[in-house]
């Protein structure tokens, strides 16, 4: 079975292509079908086939990054994302291309196409202040949080419903979802041609809010650019990584488990710093994924920092916000509540922290 595996990503790294076929039906010989790809808010021409007997086959070579792709007939098009060497199935017919179609060949392909087709639903009812529409709404929030650095988030927070964005920057509530994401790809994808494209929008979105803003009203960026944690400290008491970076302090920020074996050495280095520099603005605010909530507490009595166990262990939710891959995983917020260095190296880790400190 593992050679079979291997064989078959030697396959796919050797022919390094994506492909997008299918078949749509009342298509004949003479049909023109074109491929796009976005481009920071453009789209770019990549290819053209015309239908044989309705079936259609792209070939392109795999994007450097994720990105989004659209099928498109005249005026109507279909959209999807391409991650590497995905293998995209598209069916369809003539008469309503871009309404009842079927995407198959990744999960995210099949999230965006539910998306879009409930988006076109409440576009038809132009109906976008519904409780269905914001439960929906609500629920994409979500779900985007927990891959805020993923294409699908990238395709979320730039689309429209009609002539009214998704995620509107005017709105606070859109404009934390904005930012998360922004936030997520400047963090985790920082040599991704939209990075520079979200934070350019991000910095209009910010300066087009202060400029509507009513006298009186306060417009903190921080809020949007942090992807806030919630849960229980040692001691029962609900802490927000938000609120604690909104204080002006320093904060590590520190995903661990108490339970492995390197845990011991890497509280002692923590506690070196904490007692070092606390007394300068400087805070930890650690989550731990185990599972074991007696043997944690046990672990973590005499922790002098705010230590808390995420519930959902190895499937947390704020783990995978802040895509964390391996432990422990570092991050430092600056004075201003911004993300400013994820450390590769625990062993650098004060040297890292003697920066901003």
């Amino acid at each position: 079975m593992f050679l079979a595996v291997l064989v078959a990503l030697m396959c796919s790294c050797n022919s390094n292509k994506f492909k997008v076929s299918g078949v749509v039906e009342g298509a004949g010989d003479t049909t023109t079908l074109f491929l796009e790809t976005s481009v920071n808010g453009n789209w770019l021409f990549v290819d053209s086939v015309v239908t044989s007997g309705g079936k259609f086959s792209f070939s392109q070579d795999a994007p450097e990054y994720p990105n989004i792709y659209r099928l498109g007939y005249r005026d109507k098009s279909i959209y999807f994302p391409i991650d590497s060497v995905d293998n995209i199935e598209i069916k369809t017919s003539i008469k309503k291309f871009d309404e009842d179609y079927t995407l198959s060949g990744s999960d995210n392909a099949v999230k965006m196409m539910n998306i879009d087709k409930k988006a076109a639903m409440f576009a038809k009812k132009g109906d976008t202040s519904s409780e269905e529409f914001i439960k929906w709404k609500d629920q994409l929030s979500r779900d985007l949080v927990k891959d805020p650095a993923g294409i699908v988030s990238f395709y979320l927070i730039n689309k429209y419903i009609g002539e009214k964005p998704l995620f509107d920057p005017l709105d606070k509530k859109d404009f934390k979802i904005i930012g998360a994401v922004t936030n997520a790809f400047s963090n985790f994808r920082p040599n991704d041609p939209r990075t520079g494209y979200m934070v350019d929008n991000f910095k209009q979105g910010l300066s087009q809010r202060r400029s509507e803003a009513a006298p009186g009203d306060t417009i903190v960026a921080t809020q949007a650019l942090l992807i806030d944690i919630k849960l229980a400290d040692k001691k029962g008491k609900m802490q927000s990584l938000q609120e604690v970076s909104s204080h002006g302090n320093l904060v590590l920020l520190n995903f661990t488990m108490q339970s492995q074996t390197f845990s011991p050495s890497l509280n002692k280095l923590l506690n070196d710093m904490y007692s070092k520099y606390k007394g300068r603005g400087f805070e930890i605010f650690q989550v731990c994924l185990d599972d074991n909530e007696a043997q944690w507490m046990q672990s973590v009595a005499s922790l002098p920092w705010i230590v808390m166990r995420d519930p959902d262990g190895e499937y947390s939710r704020n783990a995978g916000a802040y895509n964390v891959t391996s432990i422990p995983t570092v991050f430092i917020i600056d004075r201003k509540g911004e993300i400013v260095e994820r450390v590769a190296n625990i062993e650098q880790l004060e040297a890292s922290i003697s920066k901003y400190i």
